[in-house]
């Protein structure tokens, strides 16, 4: 469990370094949207393989507790890897402030309203996490399981991760993954952290919605 628990820190901890960096190191003048959506999903990738065989590479809560809900881990094991997961992602946000030109005040966090790129409010930001992150961890469930592609499951979840960041960085930066936006808002305060209870409970809530499929075996292939 302590290799696990090693794991899934430092896997947030890149994750959150080169996501929340593209964006605040390159930004949109630079990459643009596509290049900070690609940053996540690489990264993912990257950190699959890399920890992967360690620890599953679930770097966000809400898998966790979408395999949880799917019976394929226990409690004990996803409240280790919550605590690895969000202290990683302040590792993570740590670096990228102690990097970044504008310190820790722009960390590449999450928003709605005023704190969403696109402006948009608070329910098309739940609305959005809720049914992104719900089919981030169907992906997840799917090509994980007994007869998923075992080979090719880290490309498949980065490339999934990416598209989703290319349909809702307008919305609210995209979450779908609570460390992720807990490590930047923590560091960044002010708003961020006044609006983070959405980037828990909506991830959470997808989180629960997608492992469910799996738990009532609606997505779970035939024997």
């Amino acid at each position: 469990m302590i290799k696990k628990f090693a794991a899934e820190l430092i896997g947030t901890a890149v994750l959150v370094f080169f996501g929340c960096g593209a964006a605040v190191l390159a930004g949109f003048d630079v990459v643009g949207q596509l290049g900070i959506a690609l940053a996540f999903g690489f990264a993912i990738i990257a950190m699959a393989y890399g920890i992967g065989p360690v620890s599953g590479c679930h770097v966000n809560p809400a898998v966790s507790l979408g395999a949880f809900i799917a019976g394929r881990m226990s409690a004990k094991d996803m409240v280790v890897y919550w605590v690895a997961q969000f202290i990683g992602a302040v590792i993570g946000a740590m670096i990228l402030g102690a990097i970044a030109k504008t310190g820790f005040a722009h960390l590449g966090q999450n928003g709605f309203d005023a704190g969403s790129p696109g402006g948009y409010g608070l329910h098309a930001a739940l609305i959005f996490e809720i049914v992104a992150t719900a089919i981030f961890v169907i992906a997840i469930l799917g090509v994980t399981g007994a007869k998923g592609h075992g080979a090719f499951a880290g490309v498949s979840i980065g490339i999934t991760l990416a598209v989703i960041h290319i349909v809702g960085i307008q919305v609210t930066g995209v979450s779908v993954n609570p460390a992720r936006s807990f490590g930047p808002a923590i560091l960044a305060g002010g708003q961020a952290l006044s609006q983070l209870w959405v980037f828990i409970v909506a991830p959470l809530v997808g989180a629960v919605l997608g492992g469910l499929l799996f738990r009532l075996k609606l997505l779970e292939p035939e024997a």
